[in-house]
């Protein structure tokens, strides 16, 4: 897989360009870049952040400028973007600056220790092969290696080549009908099965939605109040039946810790789920191999279509596909980017002879 990454390393394009480097972007991202740099001797000129979001903040002893502030400051400058996003508004302002001046958004990790790059590649290279030679058709194979240049470098243009949209998925990879069963690991708010029922024009037969942290689940239940059909569970999926500890972070996201002092109650599906489901996904920030280990069994005996988030953890990008083989020869694996900087939203589906129309 190494020779077919023609980038360099973002961090090492960094520690070499004379430019002077802005970033883009406050919070938990952007702390974690200048982490990042400051480990290889780099230091960041300026920092500014959306036009809405600039109200004389102070971050890491600057402060936060207006992007038009930063261009009358700099001639030319490296900007350096260190948040997550995926509207349209704010990615078509991303592709303008980014005609303007070097961009890179650099990525860092989710649920993880190490940013990607080079030579974690070509330390799993045999790993990365594998995973490679179980993707299904050459769009799969394109975006995978499309993904994995811009994990080392940052350009976002890898990541714009390989959008997808999402109903793309379900039409031509699940050909989902009227008689689904859809279990949602990771269920949030209930994004996802608003998203499977539009997608189905309500015809299904039942969903089971899996929540772990006690806000989104209050928000999953009262998105889903008048969803017919639908079992939820403020429960983590996992391997097996076990208390676990998390760590507590705004936003979105919690993060499972040994040091974490939130209780979180976990369940593998085998245990949790005695009927035939057709529709499995995960979305489990860093446990997908966990909750892959815990259906298994239900995994081999129903042979559900699989919708695998493939960006929390640097090793899924090969771990999961080979779990899933290891598991079961007869799926074939698909890889699809959707819309969102950094590579979030990059998943792996997987489907057998069973589910292809």
């Amino acid at each position: 897989m190494i020779e077919k990454i023609i980038e360099q390393n973002v961090w090492d394009v960094l520690k070499s360009t004379e430019l002077p480097i802005i970033l883009y972007g406050m919070g938990n991202g952007a702390d974690m870049v200048i982490d990042e740099l400051q480990k290889r001797g780099v230091e960041f000129a300026d920092i500014f952040a959306g036009d809405a979001f600039v109200r004389g903040q102070i971050f890491h002893g600057k402060r936060v400028k207006k992007y038009s502030e930063i261009c009358e400051e700099y001639k030319d400058f490296f900007i350096v973007m260190c948040f997550a996003v995926h509207d349209d508004e704010t990615i078509d302002f991303i592709k303008k600056i980014s005609s303007e001046h070097p961009f890179v958004a650099p990525n860092v990790p989710v649920a993880d220790s190490g940013v990607f790059t080079r030579e974690f590649i070509e330390e799993h290279d045999s790993e990365f092969d594998r995973a490679y030679s179980l993707l299904a058709d050459d769009e799969s194979r394109q975006n995978y290696i499309n993904i994995l240049n811009f994990k080392v470098s940052g350009k976002i243009q890898y990541l714009f080549s390989s959008e997808k949209d999402k109903s793309y998925i379900y039409s031509e990879i699940f050909h989902l009908g009227d008689d689904e069963v859809f279990v949602d690991l990771g269920a949030y708010d209930g994004d996802t099965v608003r998203e499977f029922i539009d997608l189905t024009n309500g015809k299904y037969r039942k969903i089971f939605a899996l929540e772990a942290d006690a806000k989104n689940y209050k928000k999953l239940l009262k998105n889903t109040e008048e969803t017919e059909n639908i079992f939820t569970y403020n429960l983590a999926a996992w391997d097996k039946k076990e208390t676990l500890l998390f760590e507590k972070k705004k936003g979105r996201n919690s993060k499972l810790s040994k040091s974490g002092n939130v209780e979180v109650e976990a369940t593998d599906i085998d245990s949790l789920i005695h009927e035939k489901f057709t529709l499995l996904k995960m979305d489990v920030e860093g446990s997908e191999e966990k909750a892959i280990t815990g259906a298994q069994k239900s995994i081999k005996k129903y042979l559900p279509k699989l919708y695998m988030c493939a960006y929390h953890r640097n090793s899924d990008m090969y771990a999961i596909p080979l779990l899933v083989n290891s598991i079961c020869e007869n799926y074939r694996f698909y890889f699809y980017h959707h819309r969102y900087i950094p590579a979030w939203e990059s998943n792996f589906y997987a489907v057998t002879q069973n589910n292809i129309l």
